[in-house]
């Protein structure tokens, strides 16, 4: 048990009081907000801040071993924003910006306001972040830091929450803590178990968690001496379940529903600023010191050339995998995680190699693009690996990465039809559309081992996220290892002054589009072929060229229509009279040989000469 001083008690409940005139006076100046949800859990953010127990050094924010502090309830942001104005980091006036046009201090906390650990808002995110983070620290770090967690009890309906407490415990996380505001409230009335504790707890402690009990969440005393019983390293993870009112200190609409998402009204706000009138100048709270600590210095190598030789038959995947095991060493910051399948996306020659770099993150795919968020925001290089069908599910996830700064590095293997018999549920078809949608992402698709080993070199080295698209059966090597690529290249493969068509393809349907040229020669029809690696952003350039110099273009794609490689490349010629033919998988796939899908959906060599011969003859009529 802790006592608390009168002192610190009387310092913690002033600061508190300060926090919840800041709260209800920035929401107010944006006539919008969540004042409710921050007031509910302000005593157990200031207890944790400035009760001793947080660990931070303001004049070191980049310090290992800091604690970091993630608010999964990323719409309780006024609570977070005055948190930093009660340590001196923000200025209490810019609070009254909050929520305007240009302000840092936004509606959810991005990485635009630059002690954002993890942008969050979108429910049941933040935990799986921490998990990343926790691993970080224990596994690669060897840092004393900890992790806490604010959740709502809201989001605790979020499936991503439940995959993010097994793996917890999996790698037995004691620098985790989660604080779960039982306020009971949600947006549109009760949660699914109101105030009951015992049921969160008799839910999360069976995942292996430690369980501490508030029975009352804004009452000092017991929140600190719920802090003093952190500290065990026993391997568990650790859950405080407070209770609290939602809008406690504003009596008026304490623990009443209706008033989410709403400033409070003019009267009550009126009434409970004057009963929470402070003196003028701020009320400060200070951090622990974070322990000492001294990290190793890792350092950058040479890696070993490349082993292919031209014409052999490598699958790109193999490539991926073997591009990670070489690229180790120049890279000591680069990990990889996978979702159970890192046989198939040969993740697994990276993990035999350096197993503890290697975190097996399961069939969990939204809790590990959670981890690779946190992960990335640790300073790692995090290759994310799994089927590119399977990515869809944690497409929040993949979303929200951006706006918290996190330069995560996506693989998606068994792409397109041309994985064959497994069918459509193992076929990623949506996955350019997916990931060109993620602003200033980068979407690449090799179609050789070279090209995937040189690819994912500028993805470990591009600060930003980036999607790298992998082939199931294996392909001719086509390129040189002294091939030079760029994200935003492509390659002219096949070229003459006389070209009537130009043919674009993408990974699989490069080797498809080099043998329909060949048919196409000997029929008498010159054409041009281009490998388009990097889909996103594209070589603007050479697509132009080719259309100023062809009379027709063709591309070629094992992916839907919609969003894909044709769709990129008819919004670059979006002004150009050069007539583009899209040919793409428009049928409703079906187990198969790949040969015998890709002839179906129109995408073997055989249907590209059919669509190339049919559409010079209209043109020539």
């Amino acid at each position: 048990m802790s006592i608390l001083s009168d002192h610190r008690s009387d310092h913690l409940d002033a600061i508190s009081r300060q926090v919840r005139r800041w709260i209800l006076q920035s929401t107010a100046a944006a006539d919008s907000g969540h004042p409710t949800s921050s007031l509910s859990a302000v005593e157990l953010m200031v207890n944790l801040m400035f009760g001793g127990v947080y660990r931070f050094a303001p004049n070191q924010p980049e310090c290992p071993a800091n604690d970091h502090l993630i608010f999964s309830k990323g719409h309780a942001s006024p609570l977070y924003y005055s948190l930093w104005a009660a340590a001196g980091l923000v200025k209490p006036e810019q609070l009254s910006s909050y929520r305007q046009f240009g302000s840092q201090l936004e509606g959810h906390p991005t990485s635009r306001f630059e002690l954002t650990e993890a942008a969050t808002g979108s429910l049941g995110q933040g935990l799986s972040i921490g998990v990343g983070m926790a691993i970080s620290a224990k596994y690669l770090e060897h840092s004393p830091s900890r992790t806490f967690v604010l959740i709502g009890d809201s989001e605790m309906a979020e499936g991503a929450q439940w995959e993010a407490l097994q793996l917890a415990s999996h790698y037995k996380l004691d620098n985790l803590i989660g604080i779960l505001d039982v306020n009971r409230l949600g947006q549109r009335g009760e949660t699914m178990y109101g105030h009951d504790l015992e049921a969160y707890r008799e839910r999360i402690e069976p995942f292996g968690w430690r369980c501490i009990l508030i029975e009352d969440g804004h009452d000092s005393q017991q929140i600190s001496d719920a802090y003093a019983e952190l500290g065990r390293d026993d391997g568990r993870p650790v859950m405080l379940i407070a209770r609290t009112i939602k809008g406690k200190g504003v009596p008026s609409i304490e623990d009443e529903g209706g008033y989410h998402g709403k400033p409070v009204d003019d009267d009550a706000f009126a009434r409970t600023m004057a009963r929470l009138s402070g003196g003028g100048e701020s009320i400060l709270g200070e951090f622990e010191k974070p322990l000492a600590y001294q990290s190793d210095a890792k350092e950058s190598r040479r890696p070993e050339p490349m082993d292919y030789h031209v014409g052999a038959e490598v699958a790109t995947r193999d490539a991926y995998g073997n591009a990670l095991k070489r690229l180790a060493v120049r890279y000591p910051e680069l990990i990889a995680l996978d979702g159970e399948v890192c046989n198939s996306t040969r993740a697994k020659t990276f993990r035999d190699a350096f197993p503890d770099r290697f975190f097996e993150m399961f069939i969990a795919e939204q809790n590990m693009v959670g981890a690779a968020t946190g992960l990335a925001l640790r300073g790692k290089t995090v290759f994310v690996s799994t089927f590119a069908a399977f990515l869809s599910r944690a497409f929040d996830q993949i979303r929200m990465a951006p706006y918290s700064g996190a330069p995560v590095k996506f693989v998606g293997s068994h792409c397109g039809v041309s994985i064959g018999q497994d069918g459509p549920s193992q076929m990623g078809l949506e996955d350019i559309a997916m990931f060109r949608t993620i602003q200033n992402g980068i979407v690449l698709y090799p179609s050789d081992a070279v090209a995937t080993e040189c690819l994912v070199d500028l993805m470990a080295a591009h600060n930003g996220i980036a999607y790298l698209r992998t082939t199931r059966g294996k392909t001719p090597v086509i390129y040189d290892r002294s091939d030079h690529f760029e994200i935003g290249g492509c390659k002219v493969l096949r070229k003459s002054t006389g070209d009537k068509v130009t043919l674009i393809g993408a990974g699989i349907t490069v080797h498809e589009c080099l043998n329909a040229h060949g048919v196409l020669q000997k029929s008498g029809i010159a054409c041009r072929v281009i490998d388009l690696y990097s889909i996103k952003p594209l070589d603007h350039a050479t697509v132009r060229k080719a259309a100023d110099e062809t009379e027709h273009l063709f591309t070629v794609e094992d992916h839907f229509p919609e969003g894909g490689l044709g769709e990129a490349i008819l919004t670059s010629l979006s002004d150009h009279p050069t007539p583009v033919s899209c040919l793409a998988v428009r049928r409703r796939p079906i187990s198969g040989k790949p040969e015998e899908l890709l002839n179906a959906e129109g995408l073997s060599a055989e249907k590209i000469v059919d669509a190339v011969i049919s559409a010079v003859q209209r043109n020539d009529r």
